[in-house]
């Protein structure tokens, strides 16, 4: 198992190039299941949730062909095999398959998901819509069964707005007889790349990116070729990065509208943004003022981005207050920056930041895969080594992590743990 050294207070220059949507790809992989022939996806990121999914699909008979950021899938041998646990376990968008698997052969047998440990994140609002169109779905021994005779179309209010949800939902309406509509969809943007994809492969679905979705349920889908949106929140991550130790960065390969919310609070701390087409330039600010944000559901600012925003806040002057009304337990990696000088504590659902504070190199551990996004920013910022232990919830969502901040002028590596370290861990 790795650790990840940085050496901190290192000026950044340079250009970094975004990959494709994580939240895209964990979607994508599974809806390929629904076609009858080859679907090729590109522009995958280069993370293990990636390579998790290509077994999955394996194990139910998928012929799949990974090559960096091109999956090939052929899913007409695949079979309706049970997935109660190993895989499933290691990551949360595998409830993707609930809905895929249900959509081609109308029953699956899946595994809780795994993923981030983020508190409580159910999944009423999918076995909701699955039942609404038609399944038993069942929990027995620690796995979701879900059957179904036939498949019909139905009306379906989400009684929270759920990116997850709604993505499973369509995966299960497309090959339903008659029109689904999903009210209160979810309108990230991924959802959209999701719904492109169907859409190339037969699908009729129209409204995606709206709170109203309408699906007409096909006989058959046919295999496409598609390539996926870059990742927003990678994209962001960078700003944040850039916003903290950039002289002079480039973020290229990005969909500016979709980091609108991330670029105005930057620009309210005083850092300087310059936006073109498909890239965005961030010049150096010494001088950040402290500003309050709230997470919402998009276009508001993303829950993903709160962490690392957090360590960019110990940086400027004055109380900031950060709130997430998504997620209660996003503030794992709040103890993790007082450890290296940070003034910092949870009132609820809020952290409240005093800045500005010199912080020191230490070691710390990342307790899922934003707070590993945090604790990367805190290290480059901070004075001395971090060492980051928990790098394997940072692989999950983070391609090529190192290289990408080598090439800015990062001093960052990783390096195996001891035993010593290990035992610990396990501790």
């Amino acid at each position: 198992m790795d650790k990840l050294m940085i050496k901190g207070g290192k000026p950044l220059e340079g250009t970094v190039q975004i990959s494709g949507a994580k939240n895209s790809a964990v979607a994508l992989i599974p809806a390929a299941i629904l076609a009858d022939s080859y679907v090729t996806i590109d522009n995958l990121p280069e993370i293990s949730d990636v390579q998790l999914l290509a077994e999955l699909l394996k194990e139910i008979g998928g012929e799949v062909q990974l090559n960096a950021q091109e999956i090939t899938i052929n899913p007409a041998a695949m079979i309706s095999m049970p997935l109660p646990n190993g895989r499933v376990k290691k990551l949360r968008a595998s409830y993707y398959l609930m809905g895929a698997m249900l959509g081609k052969f109308k029953k699956a047998v899946i595994g809780l998901p795994g993923g981030c440990n983020l508190g409580p994140r159910p999944i009423d609002q999918h076995i909701k819509g699955f039942e609404a169109l038609g399944a038993k779905v069942t929990n027995e021994q620690g796995a979701i069964y879900l059957r179904a005779e036939e498949l019909r179309g139905a009306k379906i209010y989400l009684d929270v707005v759920s990116v997850g949800a709604t993505i499973n939902i369509m995966l299960a309406a497309v090959r339903a007889k008659g029109q689904t509509i999903i009210e209160n969809a979810a309108k990230e943007p991924e959802i959209i790349d999701v719904a492109t994809l169907l859409t190339s492969m037969g699908a009729k679905i129209k409204g995606a990116g709206t709170n109203v979705i309408r699906i007409d349920g096909v006989d058959s889908l046919s295999g496409c070729r598609h390539s996926i949106i870059p990742d927003r929140i990678e994209a962001g991550t960078y700003m944040i990065i850039a916003a903290a130790v950039g002289q002079k960065v480039v973020i290229d390969n990005i969909i500016p509208y979709h980091v609108e919310s991330l670029i105005a609070k930057l620009r309210e701390m005083g850092v300087t943004i310059e936006v073109e087409d498909d890239r965005l330039l961030i010049h150096n600010s010494t001088k950040k003022k402290g500003v309050d944000i709230k997470t919402l559901v998009y276009p508001g600012f993303p829950t993903d981005l709160q962490q690392p925003f957090t360590s960019l806040l110990t940086q400027a002057q004055g109380t900031s207050i950060v709130t997430d009304t998504i997620y209660n337990a996003r503030f794992k990696h709040i103890d993790e920056l007082r450890r290296m000088g940070a003034n910092v504590k949870v009132e609820g659902r809020s952290a409240i930041i005093n800045g500005s504070t010199t912080l020191q190199g230490a070691r710390v551990r990342a307790s899922d895969l934003r707070a590993g996004a945090a604790l990367v920013v805190a290290g480059l910022l901070a004075e001395g080594v971090t060492e980051v232990s928990g790098l394997e919830h940072i692989d999950r969502g983070y391609a090529n992590l190192v290289e990408k901040l080598v090439g800015l002028g990062a001093e960052i590596w990783r390096e195996k743990m001891t035993e010593e370290e290990l035992d610990q861990v396990k501790s």
